[in-house]
């Protein structure tokens, strides 16, 4: 055969091409292991972040591991709120049970604020343990923006009612705009505003323009992301979700039940207030 024949390089060509895909696919199936490590480490790093248990987005392996030994990892049923001992939180993994149907169910219309359509029966609870008690809850959060899924944590104090931090690890805000809610500063004025009303209905609230001293119910509310009303209302309708009924809200009413008497929720406070004035 000639070697200018157009059967000689087809037959090259297309040996190249079974060498090469067999390569990609073995290099794929080697480094999957090292990948899975990675993606667990960089959502351990962003779960300590919104925590403050780490303050260092370049925190080495090391730090991170060493943090995260005061977090204690369980899964439990949305429905519920109890934990669920058959499912390792280790090897459960929330996303791909999502688009399980035997492991998520079909959002109704009328309670979908984040606008996810579907998510998983079950989801994992992170608890921060310190002197043998719970200092924090961090919950795994997310809900459509403007041009993306934005994926995150919130973490609550142990009154199941008030925020301690807020972080996002991924989402595809426009950078500028939407892309803000990766703004440290921003991030912190979530600090302590509270979630639910007395009634226990989330309230908590991304606003247009910013929150001042002489904003009405001012503990509810987050200054809004200049020239990013959709992600803004995004963000709140993603709270409004995730602590609603349909999501985290019955796992949390029962943590309030627990709640030490040390512990306020926003109808205790309501009732402190009273008694000053």
């Amino acid at each position: 055969m000639s070697n200018d024949s157009v059967g000689k390089t087809l037959f090259v060509a297309l040996t190249i091409c079974a060498v090469c895909s067999v390569l990609v696919s073995g290099a794929a199936v080697a480094l999957r292991p090292l990948q899975e490590q990675n993606r667990k480490l960089d959502i351990r790093k962003n779960l300590l972040l919104a925590s403050g248990l780490i303050e260092n987005s370049n925190a080495s392996k090391e730090d991170i591991d060493k943090a995260f030994e005061q977090v204690e990892s369980m899964v439990v049923d949305l429905s519920t709120g109890e934990v669920v001992k058959d499912i390792s939180p280790e090897e459960f993994n929330q996303k791909k049970a999502s688009t399980d149907p035997k492991m998520s169910k079909t959002i109704a219309s009328s309670k979908d604020k984040a606008g996810i359509k579907r998510r998983a029966k079950y989801a994992k609870v992170y608890e921060v343990i310190k002197n043998g008690e719970v200092s924090m809850i961090v919950l795994p959060v997310h809900g459509k923006g403007l041009w993306s899924t934005m994926y995150g944590f919130v973490a609550i104090s142990p009154d199941a009612s008030t925020v301690k931090g807020l972080g996002f690890y991924q989402h595809g805000e426009t950078p500028g705009l939407g892309g803000e809610i990766e703004n440290k500063r921003w991030q912190k004025i979530w600090e302590g505003k509270k979630i639910y009303s007395e009634n226990f209905e989330p309230q908590i609230e991304v606003v247009k323009g910013a929150v001042n001293s002489n904003t009405p119910n001012k503990e509810y509310k987050v200054d809004g992301l200049s020239g990013a009303t959709i992600t803004s209302n995004g963000v709140t309708g993603m709270m409004h979700y995730w602590f609603g009924d349909d999501g985290f809200g019955t796992y949390l009413a029962q943590k309030r039940e627990k709640a030490t008497p040390g512990d306020t929720v926003p109808g205790d406070q309501l009732e402190e207030e009273k008694e000053t004035l």
